[in-house]
């Protein structure tokens, strides 16, 4: 795979801060295969990303972006989830913030349990057009279905932003307090004092790409309507960013088209503007 920006190699070393963690792993998608595919298109996209970023006037990849080894390990979700935590936990015990890119949503379950052991007080804001908040699917409690119910388990409240689509069995896990609903939040800046008032001090904000609208994000193995949009979803990371400590995070359920290379370059910016977000 190639390293993240294709940034300088001064500042994509081992040392630098920030890693980019890999989980090409799709192996409980119930729709469109191929996630195990986004982040390769991820960091190719990013190779052809300008490193200056305008708004916040600043070149975030000179505090140092490491690409780390991909976590390959595809023979069930358990075992995925264990590779990944401790590939996360081992660059967390060295001081890195680590961001994970995927891969399906179940590859976030093994950085969250991760992060929450070296932040105790760890709170996750969810971006995502479905609550995942199954206690198990398809025989398994670590299927992409389940992971904001794998991350309740281990006390962290759950902000949800986004959602748009569940099942009925999910109703039981969900607090209402915690849910802003698409159609509510389109368009609006009222409900980010709210959502920022059920979250701790350290955020681990896990990002699933189907969250957009299908009208700019339409490589994603679950796209829903009426999802939300750029300028208005970075509104609201920015929001985030200045208010809260964004610990670490994730983007997942890239599922990359090949004549349509508009999604992967989304997701790789994306990335980026959260970065520069963080170190304003």
């Amino acid at each position: 795979m190639k390293h993240f920006g294709d940034i300088p190699m001064e500042f994509a070393g081992p040392d630098a801060p920030y890693v980019i963690l890999p989980v090409p792993y799709d192996g409980t998608s119930t729709w469109v295969k191929g996630s195990d595919r986004g982040p390769e298109a991820l960091l190719e996209a990013s190779a052809n990303m300008e490193l200056y970023d305008i708004e916040t006037d600043t070149e975030v990849y000179l505090k140092g972006i490491h690409t780390a080894l991909p976590v390959s390990e595809n023979t069930s979700p358990e075992a995925m989830e264990e590779a990944s935590y401790r590939a996360c936990l081992a660059w967390l015990k060295k001081g890195k913030t680590v961001i994970t890119i995927g891969g399906e949503h179940s590859v976030s379950a093994g950085p969250i349990r991760a992060y929450r052991e070296i932040f105790p007080d760890l709170s996750v804001l969810q971006l995502d057009a479905h609550t995942d908040l199954r206690d198990e699917y398809e025989g398994s409690r670590y299927n992409h279905a389940c992971v904001m119910a794998r991350a309740q388990d281990l006390g962290c409240p759950v902000v949800q932003v986004g959602i748009r689509s569940m099942d009925t069995g999910e109703k039981d896990r969900l607090i209402p307090q915690h849910v802003f609903w698409a159609q509510q939040v389109q368009g609006r800046t009222d409900w980010w004092e709210r959502a920022l008032d059920q979250l701790t001090d350290h955020v681990y904000l896990t990002i699933d790409l189907d969250y957009f609208d299908p009208s700019i994000m339409s490589s994603t193995g679950t796209p829903e309507p009426g999802g939300l949009h750029w300028y208005e979803s970075l509104a609201f990371l920015k929001y985030v960013a200045g208010r809260k400590k964004i610990a670490g995070f994730d983007i997942v359920e890239l599922c990359p088209r090949e004549h349509n290379k508009a999604p992967d370059f989304l997701a790789a910016k994306l990335l980026y503007k959260i970065l520069s977000y963080i170190n304003l």
